[in-house]
């Protein structure tokens, strides 16, 4: 049932960007999109307010704070997104939905590592206030994780003739 209101609140919008993008496209924006705006909200309030810019000092490393946000923000975005993913998105997908999930899981591995080097690119060598380098830094991710999701993770496998 809340997939179907999700989607019907997707497709209502969905009407001016007919011409220029397919309906799978758009949902996977609008899913990501909201997504990611949460991603960068838990993020920020992670940042600021829960970790307050300290560094978090554990037994055997020390993880600044914009390290330690990212990885708080993915606790709640990654089982969002995934169901997301799967239930929206790419629904047509013809995967075992345990397939899906290591693949998703394997997925967000790669994109984990991606935020960590970006961050400390944007962040440690350009100098970036961190919340701005989350943005960049989410802007490449993204792209890589629409493509990587539609062509491997939630693909539609062919079925063979016979």
């Amino acid at each position: 049932m809340l997939r179907r209101i999700i989607l019907h609140i997707i497709d209502f919008f969905y009407q001016p960007f007919a011409r220029v993008m397919p309906r799978q496209t758009f949902r996977y924006l609008a899913c990501g999109g909201g997504n990611t705006a949460m991603d960068i909200l838990l993020y920020f309030i992670c940042y600021n307010f829960v970790l307050q810019k300290e560094m978090i000092h554990l037994p055997f490393i020390d993880i600044s704070a914009h390290i330690a946000a990212l990885f708080m923000s993915m606790a709640v975005t990654f089982p969002t997104g995934f169901l997301l993913s799967k239930y929206v998105v790419f629904s047509e997908s013809n995967l075992r939905g345990r397939v899906q999930l290591f693949r998703y899981f394997l997925l967000v591995g790669i994109c984990i590592l991606l935020n960590y080097f970006l961050m400390k690119l944007f962040v440690d060598r350009l100098h970036f206030y961190p919340t701005i380098g989350k943005i960049f830094t989410t802007a490449l991710v993204v792209i890589f994780s629409y493509l990587t999701q539609k062509k491997f993770t939630f693909k539609v496998k062919q079925q063979s003739a016979g």
